[in-house]
């Protein structure tokens, strides 16, 4: 979930605010930030959650290939052709993007 700081900040990466929870009514703003509203925060939360759930293959897929130093030794043993088809193509297939 991505909070309203996060979306405060991509909003406007300047700003200087406080806030309690996660409570749009408990936001402070400092040294004359305009402040947001809450529609442009929620909508900035809607885009940045998207783009974060469109990337979830991509960590999925980060967490189960194998160290670097494992993939090079592969390649370096078995070439190139071997590594795709071991090590990349099977995790790729099992995490698909999109």
């Amino acid at each position: 979930m991505i909070k309203i700081a996060q979306a405060i900040k991509a909003i406007n990466p300047d700003a200087e605010f406080s806030i309690e929870g996660e409570d749009y009514t408990k936001i402070i703003w400092f040294n004359d930030t305009t402040p947001i509203n809450e529609a442009d925060i929620q909508a900035k939360q809607n885009e940045l959650q998207t783009e974060y759930d469109a990337l979830d293959y991509a960590r999925k897929r980060e967490a189960e290939y194998p160290k670097i130093g494992d993939q090079l030794d592969k390649i370096y043993h078995e070439g190139i052709d071997a590594w795709k088809a071991d090590m990349i193509t099977p995790i790729k297939n099992k995490y698909p993007k999109g």
